[in-house]
């Protein structure tokens, strides 16, 4: 009950945050009538528009997830579409497909639970599911098993992935539920996007939300992509870093790759992510989803230009041009996208995504449920044949910075069991170690304890399965700034299992 009465209660605060007549006024001087008409026809076209463009996305740049990390795809390097590639992923490789079920974990449970569903039904559908998860998703999968439950699962302090992208690879759902109703979206993205992300991490599923929202009434993608922004508090690194984007466009309109060398050489830092920080990799939030919008912005409401921008600005590039081509797919239509894609496509349209009972038939059909439910009850009408939505001029959500006021000074490599580990000391305000637990049972957990300065500071339950693992083995933020000593003591220790510790990440206090 209480959580159905706080997201009830941030809605109505979204709408109505300005009066009807400076909503109405607002929405005519950004060239969007305060209420907009669609056919149902339309309306399911542009979510199965969506629906699609994400799968084909994801399709293009799966053969490159992650392998280029901190360059360009050069135009030389082929990427390829064949004939039955979507059904090859679907039958041999359907993991790849993680940014799509995951995404409907949490329309099944609006399926099965109505809108307002409590955020504790999606959290634990989402941790007791049977896919593996990476980064922010495992390390709220961990929270929520350990009883942290969300918000805390995704915040920065018991989150060390709390920047990732993971929500922003999942917020497509929330999106395609409210047509033209970006502060919906965002309101449904602050209970769901909190289960594993926090601060820009949650901006980026908040964003694209937003850009999917506004797809449904606008064929202007620049439009799309900068009324979406408003959704972002102007403060953050998130909004600062796509604000350049947009203004780049306008810099450096044919050339995208001055655009992606101006986001590198600005916001390709990552401090959070302890896989990311100190090396190419990065899974942050803010330069993924700049990706997104090179790709859409330079790719001209071109289905391929658009994907293969966003597929070959690297990094996550597979879930980039999954967005891309999903809000792409929404402002097209599901007729409009060219037949060179959709004949892979409706190979699969019936066949259920791994770990679901749901085909992409059955997708359309629950979004546009869904849709119709949310347009209803944001004073718009469903007529037989026709909606009418009342358009919500974007509002930006609040504003959270994660990791504030830490920096990443160091990597020390330790390499050794927790048995040979003694004492390690560094200089600084916060370390992150990095390990894993190995056990021929994989049912063990071990049961380890960190010291900090002699004080007892976490007693950790550290699963060996793979499903259930720790992200990183310890973490502590927010320590005086100084000389600290860590020791660890390993409860149950067991003959066939081993703690091992790989490395620490340091982080040292900085002036904002």
């Amino acid at each position: 009950m209480r959580n159905t009465f706080f997201f009830t209660i941030f809605t109505l605060f979204l709408l109505t945050g300005m009066s009807s007549c400076e909503s109405s006024s607002g929405a005519k001087q950004m060239g969007i009538a305060s209420e907009v008409t669609l056919s149902k026809e339309v309306l399911m076209d542009k979510i199965k528009g969506g629906w699609a463009g994400q799968t084909i996305g994801c399709t293009y740049g799966g053969p490159t997830e992650f392998r280029f990390n901190g360059t360009m795809i050069q135009d030389y390097v082929p990427l390829e579409w064949r004939d039955g590639m979507i059904k090859w992923y679907y039958e041999n490789s359907p993991g790849l497909y993680d940014d799509v079920y995951m995404d409907l974990t949490f329309v099944d449970v609006f399926e099965r639970l109505g809108l307002d569903a409590p955020v504790d039904s999606f959290a634990m559908a989402f941790a007791t599911a049977g896919y593996a998860l990476w980064h922010a998703n495992q390390a709220a999968r961990y929270n929520i098993l350990q009883g942290i439950m969300p918000p805390a699962s995704g915040h920065w302090l018991n989150n060390p992935h709390a920047d990732d992208l993971d929500y922003q690879i999942e917020a497509d759902y929330a999106g395609l539920m409210a047509p033209g109703m970006p502060n919906t979206a965002s309101a449904i993205s602050d209970k769901i996007g909190h289960i594993m992300n926090y601060g820009d991490g949650w901006y980026g599923g908040v964003y694209v939300g937003a850009m999917y929202t506004l797809a449904f009434i606008s064929d202007d993608i620049q439009f799309v992509v900068s009324e979406a922004l408003k959704t972002i508090p102007e403060q953050s690194r998130f909004y600062q870093c796509i604000n350049d984007v947009i203004q780049w466009h306008k810099q450096y309109p044919n050339d995208w790759k001055s655009t992606w060398f101006e986001c590198e050489k600005k916001w390709s830092e990552d401090v959070g992510c302890p896989d990311g920080v100190f090396v190419p990799f990065n899974i942050d939030a803010v330069i993924n989803s700049a990706y997104i919008v090179i790709g859409l912005l330079y790719g001209e409401k071109d289905f391929f230009k658009t994907i293969d921008i966003a597929t070959r600005c690297g990094q996550d590039s597979d879930c980039n041009p999954a967005s891309a081509g999903g809000i792409l797919g929404t402002l097209l239509g599901y007729r409009n996208i060219p037949e060179y894609w959709m004949k892979n496509l409706r190979e699969v349209e019936d066949m259920d995504f791994a770990y679901t009972t749901i085909s992409l038939n059955k997708t359309y059909q629950m979004s546009m449920n869904q849709a119709l439910q949310l347009i209803e009850r944001n004073g718009g009408k469903v007529g037989a044949n026709e909606v009418t939505i009342v358009y919500q001029p974007p509002v930006p959500v609040r504003y959270e910075k994660s990791f504030e006021g830490l920096y990443p000074v160091k990597k020390s490599g330790i390499n050794k069991l927790i048995s040979e580990v003694g004492e390690f000391s560094f200089e600084g305000a916060g370390v992150v170690f990095r390990g894993n637990v190995n056990s021929r049972d994989r049912e063990y957990v071990a049961k380890v304890e960190m010291y900090i300065d002699g004080r007892l500071t976490e007693t950790a339950n550290l699963p060996a399965a793979s499903r259930t693992r720790r992200h990183e083995l310890f973490w502590k933020y927010q320590l005086p700034e100084g000389n600290h000593t860590v020791t660890f003591k390993w409860l149950n220790p067991h003959p066939d299992a081993t703690v091992r510790f790989g490395e620490a990440l340091v982080y040292t206090k900085i002036s904002e």
